[in-house]
C-alpha cells in the first residue's frame, strides 16, 4: 500500500497521518510513514526514491503534493492511493500559525493558491467540516475496503 495524503499547507494531512498511523499500528500493521516536512530540498524525488528502495513495503506519505505532476508519479505505483485534504484558506492559514513550526503566511497562501488539485482522488476529506477523528475514521474505513488486516 502506498497511501498519499495531499492538500495544501494547513488542512490537517500530518495530523490526520499521525493519528492514522497510531490506529494501523495498533492493529499490528507495519507501516512506514514519510513527512514531505523531513526533507529541506528535493523533497519529492527523495520520498520517490526512499518508497522506490522499499516497494513491497506499506507507506503512508504525508505531502502537499501540490504538483500534478508529483501527485501522478507516485500513483504509478500499483498499489498507490491519493487522499485529497481540503480546507478553506482562512481556517489553513490560521491552522498554520499554531504549528509548532508554522510556515510563512505567505507561503500558505501562495500554494493554497497554486495547488493542483488531484483529478481523481481516492478519496477526499474536507477537515473543516469533519473533525481529526472523523477523518480518520473514514480514512481507516477506506484503507479497510482493500487491504485485508
Amino acid at each position: 500500500m502506498k497511501l498519499l495524503l495531499c492538500g495544501p499547507p494547513g488542512v490537517g494531512k500530518t495530523t490526520v497521518a499521525e493519528r492514522l498511523l497510531g490506529r494501523l499500528s495498533g492493529a499490528g500493521r507495519d507501516v512506514r510513514v514519510l513527512h514531505s516536512d523531513d526533507f529541506s530540498r528535493n523533497t519529492y524525488e527523495k520520498l520517490y526514491e526512499r518508497v522506490l528502495a522499499d516497494p513491497d513495503a506499506d507507506w503512508l506519505l504525508d505531502g502537499t503534493f501540490y504538483r500534478r505532476e508529483w501527485q501522478e508519479r507516485f500513483l504509478d505505483f500499483p498499489d498507490a492511493h491519493l487522499v485529497y485534504l481540503t480546507a478553506g484558506l482562512e481556517t489553513a492559514v490560521e491552522r498554520n500559525r499554531e504549528r509548532e513550526n508554522p510556515i510563512p503566511e505567505r507561503g500558505v497562501r501562495a500554494m493554497h493558491g497554486e495547488f493542483e488539485r488531484p483529478e481523481r482522488p481516492d478519496l477526499t476529506l474536507d477537515t473543516e467540516r469533519l473533525s481529526v477523528s472523523e477523518s480518520v475514521d473514514a480514512l481507516e474505513r477506506y484503507v479497510s475496503t482493500w487491504c485485508d488486516g
